[in-house]
C-alpha cells in the first residue's frame, strides 16, 4: 500500500490532544479563573476560592499567570517544579505572569506549557489558572471546562467579564461560566449584577451562567470558606461531596495587595 494512505492513528488531533491524553484517567483537574483587572478584590477571591479547595481536602496549586501577577522566578525557565512556593500542606502557588504567551507555539497554543506545569506538581489534585481569557484560551485548547468570571460591582468590572465571555465563546465555543463576585452577600446589588450578566450572555452570546456566589471582600482570611463558595469550588473540580476538613487559614497578602487595576487594560 502506499505510504500516502496511511494514518497514524496515533497522531495528535489538535494542540490540546496531548492535555487531554494527560488529564484523561488523572486526579487532576483544571480550574480555569479568567482575571480582571477592574475587579479591586480579585486577590481576595482568588484567596478564599484557595481556602475552599483545600477545605475540601483537595490538594491546589494556583497558577497565577494574569497580567497583573507576580513576575515568575528566574528559576521558572529552567525548572518548573523549583519555582513553585508551598504555602501550605496542601496549597502551593506559582507566580507565572507572561508565561503562557512567552511558551506559545506555532499553532497559537499553549497547551504543551500547562502540561509541563501538571508534571511539575504530580501532588496536585486542581490546578487554578488565573489568566486572561486570551491565554486561557490558548492553554485549554478544546478543553470540557466551564471559566470562573472574577468580578465586582463596579461597571468596569462587569464590563470586563462579559468581554471575557464573548472572547472564549467566540475563540473557543465555552458557552457555560460560572461567577465569584466581590460583593456582601446579602446586598441586593449583587443579585441584580449576577442577573443582569446572565441576561446579556444568554441573548447575545448563547451562553449561559450557570451560578454565581458573592464574597464579602472585607472578609477576614480566618473566616470558614461560605457554603456557596464550598458548592461552586466542588463543582469546578467535579468531585463528590464531602464534609470540609478545617485547615489552618493561608494567607496570600500580595493577592491581597493587588487592589487597583491596571490602566492599560480596558475591555473591548
Amino acid at each position: 500500500m502506499s505510504s500516502a494512505f496511511v494514518t497514524d492513528r496515533g497522531a495528535p488531533r489538535d494542540q490540546a490532544h496531548g492535555l487531554r491524553r494527560l488529564f484523561a484517567g488523572s486526579a487532576q483537574r483544571v480550574v480555569a479563573v479568567v482575571s480582571n483587572p477592574h475587579a479591586a478584590f480579585a486577590g481576595v477571591l482568588l484567596e478564599r476560592l484557595s481556602t475552599a479547595l483545600t477545605q475540601l481536602r483537595l490538594n491546589t496549586l494556583l497558577v497565577d499567570a494574569a497580567d497583573n501577577s507576580p513576575a515568575p522566578s528566574e528559576w521558572a525557565a529552567l525548572d518548573l517544579a523549583a519555582a513553585i512556593e508551598r504555602l501550605s500542606p496542601q496549597l502551593s502557588y506559582l507566580a507565572a505572569r507572561g508565561l503562557p504567551l512567552r511558551q506559545v507555539d506555532t499553532r497559537g497554543s499553549s497547551a504543551h506549557w500547562l502540561q509541563q506545569v501538571a508534571q511539575a506538581a504530580p501532588q496536585a489534585q486542581v490546578l487554578v489558572l488565573h489568566a486572561t481569557a486570551a491565554d486561557l484560551a490558548r492553554l485549554l485548547g478544546r478543553q470540557a471546562v466551564r471559566p470562573l468570571l472574577l468580578a465586582d460591582d463596579t461597571p468596569d468590572g462587569m464590563t470586563h467579564a462579559y468581554a471575557a465571555m464573548k472572547l472564549l465563546a467566540q475563540r473557543r465555543e465555552l458557552l457555560s461560566y460560572d461567577l465569584l463576585l466581590a460583593a456582601p452577600p446579602d446586598a441586593r446589588m449583587a443579585r441584580r449584577i449576577a442577573e443582569r450578566l446572565a441576561s446579556c450572555a444568554d441573548r447575545f452570546l448563547g451562553a449561559a451562567l450557570r451560578d454565581w456566589v458573592a464574597v464579602d471582600p472585607a472578609s477576614d482570611v480566618r473566616e470558614p470558606p461560605c457554603a456557596g463558595l464550598l458548592r461552586l469550588a466542588r463543582e469546578s473540580c467535579r468531585v463528590e461531596p464531602a464534609a470540609p476538613e478545617p485547615t489552618d487559614p493561608v494567607s496570600m497578602p500580595w493577592l491581597r495587595r493587588r487592589a487597583q487595576p491596571l490602566p492599560s487594560l480596558n475591555p473591548t
